[in-house]
């Protein structure tokens, strides 16, 4: 079988012992998710630094979508203090001084807005097949996927290489139950899926509309009446689930000046902005951010 399910059976495909800290994480040891000090002392003694432009993208990486804002803040931070964690890249074909990426796009694009010259990587020497894997579980490991491109990750593990549901538990380190809910996100209707891949709607609310008659209709309501998962589960429940049925302040559907505000605030910050103003004049303001990075940068924002 592959690398990956090798690793978590607890066999070292280089044919030596494997470490106890090897098992039981999978893929954390290969991508320094977790190192023991002798861990970190051989993956130190297995890095080089090379040309960044000898490296190139991965087409079959399962992460698509590169926010600016988040580059820009994660450049900030290279500039700075440099690439931390190598980036993990395969030889490129017979060139052995050029290199595709298996896992660590996101610090290379932001390397290459920081005006580096080199980039820290650790090669490994991998199929196709392996490459695909170590992408999508370490993408889903290091939570940089929205909840649609981790389950379209899933659905190509199974796919391609017989995942079961509870093989891709063990591997990731998430519930089968986690697996299953994120696998039914595939069947809503791509308006839904916009909405999801935008952060518009969680995958918490979008679990909600699977089985739901009109999740389109639905979906909407959710969002202009800016509820939370248990609202959204409770309206899903109700005969009608029409919006009119939900009798809160924040379930008033909102204007146009509203939503227009949101929309320029949302494209001045590159981060979701949900605006919630009730009838007597008061509200909140929502950003929604996914990583570490995107907090501190609004964080910076608001300080200065």
């Amino acid at each position: 079988m592959s690398v990956i399910k090798n690793m978590v059976a607890g066999n070292d495909p280089s044919g030596s012992d494997p470490s106890p800290s090897r098992l039981g994480r999978g893929l954390a040891a290969l991508i320094g998710d977790v190192d023991t000090e002798k861990q970190a002392i051989d993956r130190a003694r297995g890095q080089r630094r090379v040309p960044i432009e000898f490296l190139r993208a991965n087409p079959r990486n399962p992460r698509k979508s590169f926010a600016e804002e988040d580059l820009a803040d994660l450049a900030a931070s290279v500039r700075d203090k440099g690439i931390m964690q190598p980036i993990l890249v395969r030889p490129a074909g017979e060139d052995e001084e050029r290199f595709e990426i298996i896992a660590g796009e996101r610090r290379w694009r932001a390397a290459q807005k920081a005006n580096l010259h080199e980039v820290p990587v650790i090669v490994h020497k991998v199929s196709d097949s392996e490459a695909l894997e170590i992408a999508i579980i370490e993408n889903v490991q290091r939570a940089d996927l929205n909840p649609l491109e981790e389950a379209s990750g899933y659905q190509r593990l199974i796919d391609e290489f017989d995942y079961s549901q509870n093989q891709l538990a063990e591997v990731i380190g998430k519930s089968r139950s986690h697996v299953a809910n994120t696998l039914r996100l595939l069947k809503l209707p791509d308006t839904v899926k916009t909405y999801v891949s935008e952060g518009q709607l969680s995958a918490g609310h979008a679990r909600t509309l699977v089985t739901h008659e009109d999740p389109d209709r639905l979906a909407r309501a959710i969002i202009d009446a800016g509820m939370n998962v248990r609202e959204a589960e409770a309206l899903s429940r109700e005969p009608d689930s029409a919006p009119k049925q939900k009798r809160t302040d924040t379930a008033q559907a909102k204007d146009a000046d509203t939503r227009a505000l949101e929309k320029q605030l949302t494209d001045a910050l590159g981060l979701a902005v949900d605006i919630r103003h009730k009838a007597n004049g008061s509200g909140e303001v929502r950003i929604r951010y996914k990583t570490l990075e995107q907090l501190e940068g609004i964080t910076e924002r608001l300080v200065r």
